[in-house]
């Protein structure tokens, strides 16, 4: 299939009055088809730019939640796609709602035409949708799908939060410590020159890496930028990718609270899967496909090729590594009483509100010791610079006698 690209038109219609809008087609030539099945005399024809940034989950869990809304209120689907694509404010989404309403009107399933679209609808989206019309309960699906997402994106949402607060205040503190050393001290340093007296070892180290700094600019300038260069090389590497996984996961704060997060939203997903009658190797499936991390893809493919050769849920879960004790006793638990939905629910709640905890609790402890982190630096620069004018006076007292 043809990629899809975004073309924005203007034209004159049948009664001659003006027209525009965006449409999703391969080619120019099948707008113009398109337009002409609509008889529309087409003036201007240009490809538009796709914003990646309105692939963003939150603005398709949205368009899910307004849906079930308004299929909840007995609208019918294609009608309840056109009103909106109509109070759709991006021009990218309304043209996308608007082909999903022609899809329905050539026949097409509603879960088929949103696999059309893998970069607005992951899989998840396609197995919720597909058993929502075959049960005929897609108002429900759609609901509980769209406050899955909201929730997990409130939660990852809070994690990287807890997770960035430390970068970025250590960034500004070197951002002034750096500014210090390279446009203050040099000013100190000048006025205590014109002394002839021995200035204190703390003056005395700094003044030697401000001296430092100001000649070796760009090997610090390389230093910091190697973090964002390393980065995009392990991006490139699968099992970099697995080997920087495993470090995170190492680590004592940050790993439980990766994990955590991860865990809320396999459980979440299997949970919703589960209560919607799709089947655990499917909801696995589903899962593996949504999840970002490879460390756990990996963990959870080798999982359902176990599951699929007969070995018990639990045990399969447990020899892939990477799931507590609580998962697997709760997990052996519902899969023999016949309870698995239930337990997967209360290990998806179990797991959310642990991880917002964590994230809780890493952020208040980090606060304060960044900001004794920030102050020491910061402090200990003002005392060097201004340490040696305690001892001016005797200088010059001594120059004048």
């Amino acid at each position: 299939m043809a990629t899809k690209r975004l073309w924005r038109w203007r034209g004159v219609d049948a009664q001659g009055a003006p027209c525009q809008g965006m449409l999703w087609q391969a080619s120019r030539l099948q707008v113009l088809h398109h337009l002409q099945q609509q008889r529309i005399m087409p003036l201007v024809v240009r490809r538009c730019p796709v914003k990646q940034s309105l692939w963003h989950p939150r603005y398709s869990s949205e368009t899910i939640r307004q849906l079930a809304t308004l299929l909840q209120a007995g609208l019918p689907l294609a009608d309840g796609l056109s009103l909106l694509a109509q109070q759709q404010p991006h021009a990218q989404w309304q043209a996308l709602l608007e082909a999903l309403g022609r899809e329905l009107g050539e026949g097409v399933a509603f879960s088929a035409a949103l696999a059309q679209w893998p970069q607005a609808f992951p899989p998840l989206y396609l197995a919720m949708i597909s058993t929502g019309e075959l049960t005929g309960k897609l108002d429900i699906c759609c609901l509980q799908l769209a406050n899955q997402q909201q929730e997990q994106q409130r939660l990852a949402g809070k994690v990287k939060k807890a997770l960035r607060y430390p970068l970025i205040v250590l960034s500004l503190a070197l951002v002034v410590v750096l500014g210090m050393l390279y446009f203050v001290l040099p000013e100190f340093t000048a006025i205590y020159q014109t002394f002839n007296t021995p200035l204190p070892l703390l003056t005395r180290i700094v003044i030697a890496a401000g001296d430092m700094l100001s000649r070796g600019w760009p090997l610090l300038l390389a230093l910091l930028l190697s973090p964002l260069l390393l980065n995009q090389l392990v991006r490139q590497r699968s099992d970099w990718l697995l080997r920087r996984q495993r470090l995170l996961n190492a680590l004592p704060l940050v790993g439980p609270l990766i994990g955590g997060q991860q865990l809320s939203l396999i459980f979440t997903i299997l949970a919703l899967t589960q209560s919607a009658g799709i089947s655990f190797l499917q909801g696995l499936q589903s899962v593996e496909e949504t999840l970002s991390c490879p460390l756990w893809r990996q963990r959870l493919t080798q999982a359902r090729e176990r599951i699929a050769q007969g070995e018990p849920i639990w045990q399969a879960l447990s020899r892939c590594g990477g799931f507590t004790p609580l998962c697997l006793q709760l997990i052996r638990t519902g899969e023999s009483a016949g309870a698995l939905d239930q337990m997967l629910e209360n290990l998806a709640h179990h797991h959310q509100e642990q991880t917002h905890q964590r994230a809780d609790s890493l952020a208040a402890h980090l606060e304060p010791l960044m900001l004794v982190i920030t102050g020491s630096l910061v402090g200990i620069l003002v005392v060097a610079m201004y340490l040696p004018v305690f001892h001016l006076g005797d200088a010059i007292g001594g120059a004048g006698g």
